[in-house]
């Protein structure tokens, strides 16, 4: 168990067009929402499914991929960690914010439109 870290592996679709940022750094961030499904039987035997959203975003060549390639209602497989950062929103209250900061992104063949 000493040997686990901070790993997130994920697929699905995407959900909106991603947002490609170029901070006056130079560095290029794309923030993206992910739309990951889970299908079970609920206890009359019906089909039911469980969408969870995700927000993720990557930096440098993982954006330059992104950019190009992923639009909305792609399917994607994603790799990266668990991100929990907190900022003051415009009322001065104090918003809570996880991300997925993804490492590595795999095109995968299903287009939901």
């Amino acid at each position: 168990m000493s040997t686990l870290k901070n790993k997130v592996q994920l697929i699905g679709n995407i959900g909106q067009e991603p947002v490609i940022t170029m901070l006056e750094s130079g560095k290029k961030v794309a923030r993206l929402s992910l739309a990951t499904n889970e299908s079970y039987k609920n206890s009359e035997g019906e089909k039911q499914t469980d969408t969870n959203w995700h927000t993720l975003v990557a930096w440098g060549k993982t954006a330059d991929i992104i950019e190009k390639y992923v639009t909305k209602g792609k399917e994607i497989a994603i790799e990266g960690k668990l991100n929990s950062r907190s900022y003051d929103d415009k009322e001065g209250n104090k918003r809570y914010v996880t991300e997925v900061v993804v490492s590595e992104v795999l095109l995968l063949g299903n287009n939901k439109n």
